[in-house]
C-alpha cells in the first residue's frame, strides 16, 4: 500500500490558527526551505562522478610549501561535506515525479509563480533561499514540494467555507508589493565609497568588488546579494528602500548614507512587480495549506522512498 493510505486522516473542520502561523503557511511547507539550500550543490555531482582518466584524479589543485593536494582529495572532501544532501535532493525530486505520475498530479507554472511570490513577500534577512539557488533550481524545488503536498492532501476534504474564511482573515498576505532583487556594497567612509564607485565606473564587476571591499560580511560573501526587498520592509534600512525604489532593473545607485552613518552602493538586478491575488487565484493554494495542516505525519518526500524502492549510496532507504 502507498504511504498516502497509511497517513490518511479523518476529514475535519480546520480550527482557526493564529495569524502568525498562517503567515508561515502561505509559503511552501517549512521543510522545503531546509532542503532548498542543497539545490545549488548540483554541480558537485558532475565532479564526483568517477573519472576514467586516473591522471585527472591525480591532478594537483593546490600546493603548500611543496605539499600537494590532489583533485581526488578535494573531491572526496566535497563529497563528505555535501554529497549526501545533494544526492538526497536528487532522489526526492525523482521520487516525487513518480508520485505525480501515479496519482495524476499536475503542477502549473502559475502555481509555482504564486508560491515564489509568497516566499519573496515573507523573506527575511536570514533567508538565503533566493541567493543560493538559480531560478531553475528554485522552481524545481518548489515543484517537488507542491507535488508532495498535493499527494498527501488529495483525500482530505476542506470545506469552501473554511477556505473563504481563511482568505478573508488573511487577505493582506495576498496583496504583494513590488520587490527588488538587490545587491549592496557597504563602506565605512565617504572616501572609501567614492573609491569603490570609481572602480565600478571603470568597469569592475559589482559582485567582485562586494566580495573584496564591502564591510557587510554576510552580503559580501554572496557578492553583495541581499535577496528581494520591498518598500516599507521593516528590517531594511529606510535609506536603502528609498534608493532602491528609484532604480530601474540593471541600474546602480550613487553613494547612499545609511542610518548608522556608513555608506552603501546599491544594485538592482531584478524587479518583480507587485501583485494582488484574488480569491479565485489562491483558493486551491489555501485548500492545500489547510489540508496539510491536518496531517500528523511529517511532510517530507522521504516518506515515499520505500514505496518506490529507493536504494542509494548511503545505505538503506530513509
Amino acid at each position: 500500500m502507498r504511504s498516502t493510505r497509511n497517513i490518511r486522516t479523518t476529514p475535519t473542520q480546520p480550527t482557526k490558527t493564529p495569524l502568525s502561523q498562517r503567515r508561515l503557511k502561505t509559503k511552501p511547507a517549512l521543510t522545503v526551505l531546509a532542503i532548498l539550500l542543497a539545490g545549488n550543490l548540483f554541480w558537485f555531482i558532475m565532479w564526483l562522478l568517477p573519472s576514467k582518466d586516473k591522471s585527472n584524479n591525480d591532478e594537483i589543485v593546490a600546493t603548500i610549501d611543496g605539499d600537494e593536494i590532489t583533485r581526488q582529495q578535494w573531491l572526496a572532501k566535497m563529497e563528505s561535506m555535501y554529497g549526501k544532501e545533494t544526492l538526497q535532493g536528487l532522489v526526492n525530486e525523482a521520487v516525487m515525479e513518480k508520485a505525480a505520475k501515479e496519482h495524476k498530479i499536475d503542477v502549473s507554472d502559475k502555481e509555482i509563480d504564486l508560491e515564489l511570490a509568497l516566499m519573496r513577500s515573507a523573506q527575511d534577512t536570514t533567508d538565503r533561499t533566493f541567493q543560493s539557488l538559480s531560478d531553475k533550481e528554485l522552481r524545481q524545488k518548489v515543484r517537488t514540494q507542491l507535488i508532495l503536498e498535493k499527494v498527501l492532501a488529495k483525500d482530505i476534504v476542506i470545506s469552501d467555507e473554511a477556505v473563504e474564511t481563511f482568505y478573508q482573515d488573511n487577505q493582506s498576505l495576498y496583496n504583494i508589493p513590488t520587490s527588488y532583487r538587490t545587491s549592496m556594497i557597504v563602506a565605512d567612509s565617504k572616501e572609501n565609497i567614492e573609491s569603490i564607485l570609481q572602480e565600478l565606473k571603470n568597469g569592475s564587476e559589482f559582485s567582485v568588488l562586494a566580495r573584496e571591499r564591502s564591510i557587510d560580511t554576510p552580503s559580501a560573501s554572496l557578492g553583495g546579494d541581499i535577496g528581494f526587498i520591498m518598500e516599507q520592509q521593516a528590517n531594511i534600512d529606510s535609506a536603502i528602500l528609498k534608493a532602491v525604489a528609484k532604480l530601474e532593473k540593471g541600474a546602480t545607485s550613487e553613494a547612499v548614507v545609511l542610518s548608522d552613518g556608513r555608506y552603501a552602493i546599491l544594485h538592482v538586478s531584478e524587479i518583480k512587480e507587485g501583485q494582488s491575488f484574488t480569491f479565485e487565484d489562491v483558493a486551491e493554494h489555501i485548500k492545500r495549506v489547510l489540508a496539510v495542516e491536518q496531517l500528523s505525519a511529517s511532510v517530507v518526500p522521504e516518506i515515499f522512498w520505500a514505496d518506490y524502492e529507493v536504494n542509494w549510496f548511503y545505505g538503506d532507504a530513509k
